[in-house]
């Protein structure tokens, strides 16, 4: 490196452009240093099958070469690594569309890949999918269902299920995702992201495998919507060899006249629906909170579920059959067995001439429905109803499938530009979102409300509603008005880790990913399970890395106190100087310990 030695600078496991941007600036990093972490990580989490081609400095180098020739003050992208879905060409990879008898080999970029590397984008590996786009569980691949970035037992959302996990999993900055039906906003909600879903004909779709060709739209994954804008500011614009382009601006963001939330009870699903529905109910009170000025709503929004069912319930399906039937024809029992299922469905003989037409005319009036309650407004719906475990989606993957659109099936077919962005977690580390939408020309409207709501949120939720653990039931909180601690935790008490229910148990949520002060040691201790041993030394040491939650006083005393020795709370200081309370343990069990310091902290010492 330039100025500093490797390894001084902690990659967080969160990558976000700004950061990068600044790192590359002071010369602290560079884009090889990010491609090899990249590399690392991608290999560490192969087991949750997020890619089909996986990121190698092999399919990099080329791109990163190309970075001498461009200024960066001249180019907003670059060195930001970016993940590609695989039915969007990369020149020189083969493109699956998750199936590979399907494959062939893209002798030029997709427009929008084409863009972004002109941008100084690095693309960084090709990501597994639902087979051929079709589906929104991310479970319908024959290169392995892609786990949940977050809790691996639950389904990641698809088609663009690769796509939203390589992101919340620091293995990209930004990943290009499909939506038709929802597969550029459904992962997003379930991997806490935010994805950009722009109008149709927005960005190019030249050099996508098409699903539904006169729907489909490329998208953005991002950690927030300062970076998604960031890509559809270079991606947006009209594509003349791409028949489906069009010039839609997108102005200075701006806030709507009003929001519109949905008249009645909505349906929620899944093993966590009561703590998904006490999510939206939060957000709706959030939502009510986060201007005085603007107007709230609540309209019919029965239109929305009628055009959502022409694209599964109707001829609609004709148009994926038109696309890819006569593969399926020539390759029968190659498909995935559900995914030939629908397509075959595209087939029916009720889908004529007449009955497309009889369609496109019901669709056309409710368009001109939606046009006039959405004019100068946006409206509100939870990204998803629920989820499923990855096994529940196994066991009965139509039905489940089906309720993971509910609440996305209807924009794409209404011409509605979309937002979905965090909205709190239904329960610890499931994460729920809401989705803003708009008409196709007032895009400005749902970035000026998604932007204004993301903003006001962060502490309103935890101070209204806190959602329950397993039990499904939701308790009020005052977590925000409440006395509250800072705990350092490093070991068994992590996310993912078996003791996290305890933190959970206490009422304490997740705050950062951090590192101590080069001042310690950590050792495994002989216990069963193993557990870490996290000794500050009089002299030398090394940073080891953690995580910050908070936790209620009220509970803290108890937790505290019924920690077994060696281990116990004491203060532990931080890279920056500062101390919090945290586990630490007494120095005699360093004698009958094993000396784990160097890997750097417990998720290298007992990985997931």
């Amino acid at each position: 490196m330039n100025e500093i030695e490797k390894g001084e600078i902690e990659i967080p496991s969160e990558l976000t452009l700004s950061w990068l941007r600044d790192k590359y600036a002071k010369r602290e990093l560079t884009p090889q240093d990010i491609a090899a972490t990249i590399v690392q990580r991608s290999l560490e989490d192969a087991a949750m099958h997020i890619w089909i081609t996986p990121p190698s400095l092999e399919l990099m180098q080329p791109y990163l070469d190309g970075l001498d020739k461009i200024a960066m003050a001249d180019a907003p992208l670059w060195g930001i690594p970016f993940a590609i879905k695989d039915n969007i060409d990369l020149a020189g990879v083969p493109t699956t569309a998750g199936c590979a008898e399907y494959a062939y080999m893209p002798s030029e970029h997709a427009g929008v890949v084409e863009r972004l590397i002109a941008a100084g984008a690095i693309p960084v590996g090709k990501t597994n999918l639902d087979q051929f786009a079709t589906g929104l569980v991310g479970a319908r691949s024959p290169y392995g269902d892609t786990h949940n970035a977050l809790r691996p037992e639950l389904i990641s959302g698809g088609s663009s299920s690769g796509s939203a996990v390589s992101v919340a999993r620091g293995q990209a900055v930004f990943s290009l995702g499909t939506d038709t039906a929802g597969s550029g906003r459904v992962p997003a909600a379930l991997n806490r992201l935010v994805g950009y879903k722009p109008s149709l004909g927005a960005w190019p779709t030249k050099g996508v495998v098409p699903a539904c060709a006169s729907l489909d739209c490329v998208t953005v994954f991002a950690h927030s919507l300062e970076d998604a804008l960031a890509v559809d500011q270079v991606a947006r614009g009209v594509h003349a060899e791409d028949p489906w382009s069009r010039n839609v601006t997108r102005g200075a963001s701006s806030l709507p006249g009003k929001v519109l939330l949905p008249e009645g009870a909505l349906d929620f699903y899944g093993p966590f629906a009561a703590e998904y529905q006490a999510a939206w109910e939060a957000a709706v009170a959030a939502l009510k909170k986060m201007n005085p000025d603007l107007s709230i709503e609540y309209v019919d929004v029965t239109l929305f579920a009628q055009a959502a069912a022409i694209l599964y319930e109707g001829p609609w399906v004709a148009e994926r059959w038109a696309a890819l039937g006569s593969f399926i024809e020539t390759h029968p029992g190659i498909a995935y067995p559900v995914t030939e299922q629908i397509l075959r469905s595209g087939a029916a003989v009720e889908y004529d001439a007449a009955s497309v037409f009889t369609a496109m005319h019901k669709l056309q009036q409710f368009k001109l429905e939606a046009r006039k309650l959405l004019k100068g407004a946006v409206l509100v719906m939870p990204t998803c109803g629920g989820t499923w475990s990855r096994e529940q989606v196994l066991t009965d993957p139509i039905s489940t499938n089906r309720d993971m659109g509910r609440y996305t099936n209807h924009c794409n077919l209404l011409d509605l530009c979309a937002v979905a962005v965090p909205a709190g977690d239904a329960e610890g580390r499931t994460p729920f979102g809401i989705t803003f939408f708009g008409l196709a020309e007032e895009e400005e409207m749902i970035c000026g409300a998604a932007e204004q709501f993301v903003g006001g949120l962060v502490g309103f939720v935890a101070s209204e509603v806190v959602s329950e653990t397993a039990s499904g039931a939701a308790r009020e909180s005052a977590a925000s008005e409440r006395a509250t601690t800072l705990v350092a935790v490093c070991g068994l008490h992590m996310r993912g880790y078996p003791l996290e229910k305890q933190m959970l148990g206490c009422g304490a949520r997740f705050i950062r990913e951090d590192e101590t002060a080069a001042a310690y040691s950590l050792v495994k201790l002989p216990t069963t399970p193993a557990k870490p041993g996290l000794i500050k030394q009089q002299q030398g040491g090394s940073a080891i890395r953690l995580e910050i939650w908070e936790m209620p006083l009220e509970a803290f005393g108890g937790f505290a106190a019924a920690i077994p020795a060696p281990l116990g709370i004491g203060k532990v200081e931080l890279r920056d100087g500062t101390e919090v309370p945290g586990f630490v343990c007494e120095a005699y069990a360093a004698a009958g310990a094993e000396d784990v310091t160097s890997l750097g902290g417990w998720r290298q010492v007992v990985p997931l």
